[in-house]
């Protein structure tokens, strides 16, 4: 593979790696065997001045999803930092245009979390339908009375159509998944998928979005946070839905206007939500979570062991290329950002 820049140096050979969170064991014993390596045991988020203080004294930070690493940031960061080895697949928690312009290499860890999210996101389109909550929290509280012929009563998920707002790795995981359960699948993206995908997966490609939520009885989002996705759930096109619809989000909290969701469920005009992301995280709204059919999730989609491992080689494989003068598989291009 050809050098797309020389091979740093490091003055006692190995870069200094400042890594923001607890990752998993191994991925940190690995780390400190290769590089000198900064870790966070007690998993204790850094502040902003403990990242600023961070990122003007080492060769490498490892951010994860969580770390806001704004254009003021990059600015105020040490000549030496010449990689951002992000963990995670999103990118919008990092200034790509302001690293770009310091010469500052950003990559991620896409792929590695595909199923896991697809798993979780499957969990909210069958459990909010079929009020899975509700049934958890009467059974919880001793309130059940025994079988009934009208209690608890869902929705059938056979012949419902479900809506896929992004059709990259996750949307079509989903699509996968979501044929064996008898859903028919609508979907809504840049741009449609080679027709042999979509005859492979099943799906049909809606070229508007309103159109694919007025036909969508379940919606489901899997597309990333940028300016034009930021909001665009919002109380116009929720009340183009149908009544008794369904939405599910494993993607990033703030694609939904947060208060038009909630007025819509509320209203009645949607029967349920599934919500592993919010706008202010850790902050949960409050009438999210006192109400009966609302599944909210700690933000979970990619945490299973064996995707936190193999996002925290990935970062090492990237790091490990960058040091040898190579250009790292997973490096973030900014002009593709939004492809």
């Amino acid at each position: 593979m050809a050098q797309t820049h020389p091979a740093p140096q490091f003055s006692n050979g190995k870069p200094k790696v400042v890594v923001t969170r607890h990752l998993m064991p191994s991925v940190e014993a690995r780390m400190s065997e290769l590089y000198e390596a900064v870790l966070n045991p007690d998993d204790t988020p850094m502040t902003r001045e403990e990242l600023r203080a961070a990122m003007a004294d080492c060769d490498v930070l490892v951010p994860t999803v969580t770390d806001r690493i704004d254009a003021e940031m990059i600015a105020g960061a040490g000549d030496r930092l010449r990689l951002i080895a992000s963990f995670g697949a999103g990118t919008e928690h990092i200034d790509l245009a302001a690293a770009a312009a310091r010469d500052i290499m950003v990559t991620n860890t896409p792929g590695v979390f595909t199923d896991d999210t697809a798993d979780l996101a499957m969990a909210g389109i069958i459990g909010v339908p079929r009020r899975i909550r509700e049934g958890i929290a009467l059974v919880r509280r001793g309130e059940w009375t025994g079988w009934a012929p009208s209690g608890l009563l869902g929705r059938k998920l056979s012949g419902k159509v479900l809506g896929i707002v992004g059709m990259g790795r996750i949307g079509q995981a989903v699509a996968h998944r979501a044929r064996a359960f008898g859903l028919s699948v609508a979907y809504y993206s840049r741009k449609p998928l080679p027709q042999a995908a979509e005859t492979m997966l099943g799906v049909k490609f809606v070229g508007d979005l309103d159109t694919l939520m007025a036909q969508a009885d379940i919606l489901s989002l899997h597309c990333p946070l940028t300016p034009e996705t930021r909001g665009m759930i919002d109380k116009r096109r929720i009340a183009l839905m149908q009544p008794g619809s369904c939405i599910i989000n494993t993607a990033r909290g703030e694609l939904i206007d947060q208060e038009a969701l909630i007025a819509a469920l509320y209203t009645g005009q949607l029967a349920g939500v599934g919500l592993d992301v919010y706008p202010e995280e850790p902050n949960v709204d409050r009438r999210l979570i006192d109400h009966p059919n609302v599944m909210t999730l700690p933000h979970i989609g990619s945490a299973t062991a064996e995707g936190r491992e193999d996002s925290g080689h990935k970062v090492i494989a990237n790091i490990r290329m960058w040091v040898d003068g190579h250009r790292p598989t997973d490096q973030v291009l900014t002009a593709l950002v939004r492809g």
